[in-house]
């Protein structure tokens, strides 16, 4: 208040005391300012109510299939067609903010109705309902939150199976670098039995998800060729050539699973079948694509007409070990 008196004293006769208050007019202005700001942004970037350590992780959602939640131990009703697409949407950006524009543009195909706003706040109010049935009235929700002008869906309070889908993942290879070819057919059985149909499928074609689905598909082709490359590993070759088969049959441009089930015939006695399936698969790709298979397989043609000592199955010694 001071200095707001100074600069009203001040005549325009004097320019160095007009200047000096106007700079401390200025000054004021921007503290003002830096303030406000200051505020919005601990707003924004508030990490919402603390969850107690027994509600964490309580909801868990599953989304390599229809999108569903499982809510105490049971599988919950989503409601309506668009309430499961949205969730599917919050789950496939699950600790992340979503903004109301990307959801009403994503959910209506860019052509939301007048009323597209009432009905999303309809769909957050029932998801809240359905994902948090003992929350009292009136205290913030933890699991499905307002984030500035969007949602955001808790990671602290949610489990995702795509996230456990791709740990298990990880795991196999590692197992099966490491010398453990039956612990990684476990894990990577473990993360195919978690897939019921195409990811985030009530979502799958919106823009903003279309690129992990195609991560997560081409994921679920590299288990199932992992799974095969420890079943090769752990010595059940005749059991890999009838996985690769039936593989191979919806996805004959996979090289690395052609190269899987060429080591498995040959394994399994069958050079003749090993050789057919290496130049059906370069005929394919010359035919096709143009190209070329790549070293892997021409080396491994090299290899079959010349029986290398190299393709003949041999337990890991880690493996042997363990057995021991």
């Amino acid at each position: 208040m001071a200095n707001e008196k100074v600069g009203q004293s001040v005549k325009p006769g004097n320019p160095e005391a007009w200047r000096i208050a106007e700079l401390e007019r200025e000054v004021r202005e921007l503290r003002r300012t830096n303030e406000a700001l200051r505020v919005y942004v601990a707003r924004e970037l508030e990490p919402g109510p603390e969850i107690p350590a027994s509600a964490r992780s309580t909801v868990k959602f599953r989304a390599l299939g229809p999108i569903e939640a499982v809510v105490g131990g049971r599988v919950v009703d989503l409601g309506a067609p668009k309430q499961r697409a949205l969730l599917a949407l919050l789950v496939s950006k699950v600790g992340q903010p979503v903004a109301v524009d990307l959801i009403v543009e994503e959910l209506w195909d860019g052509k939301p109705p007048p009323s597209a706003l009432t009905s999303l706040h309809a769909y957050v109010a029932n998801l809240r309902r359905v994902l948090e049935p003992g929350r009292a009235p009136r205290t913030p929700p933890t699991v499905l939150r307002t984030y500035g002008r969007g949602y955001l869906l808790d990671s602290r309070a949610a489990e995702v199976d795509v996230h456990r889908f791709s740990e298990r993942a990880v795991a196999g290879w590692q197992a099966l670098d490491w010398g453990d070819p039956q612990y990684a057919v476990n894990e990577f059985e473990a993360a195919l039995a978690m897939w019921r149909g195409q990811a985030y499928s009530e979502v799958a074609d919106t823009t903003c998800v279309r690129p992990d689905v195609a991560r997560l598909e081409e994921l679920r082709l590299s288990v199932v060729e992992g799974r095969c490359a420890a079943l090769l590993a752990a010595g059940a070759h005749e059991i890999a050539v009838a996985e690769l088969e039936a593989f191979l049959q919806t996805h004959p441009l996979r090289e690395y699973g052609c190269e899987l089930l060429s080591l498995a015939l040959y394994r399994a006695g069958r050079q003749a079948d090993a050789l057919a399936v290496l130049r059906t698969n370069q005929k394919r790709l010359a035919d096709e694509l143009g190209i070329d298979p790549r070293p892997a397989l021409q080396l491994l043609e090299k290899q079959i007409l010349n029986h290398a000592p190299s393709l003949d199955w041999q337990p890991h010694p880690r493996a042997v070990a363990k057995s021991a």
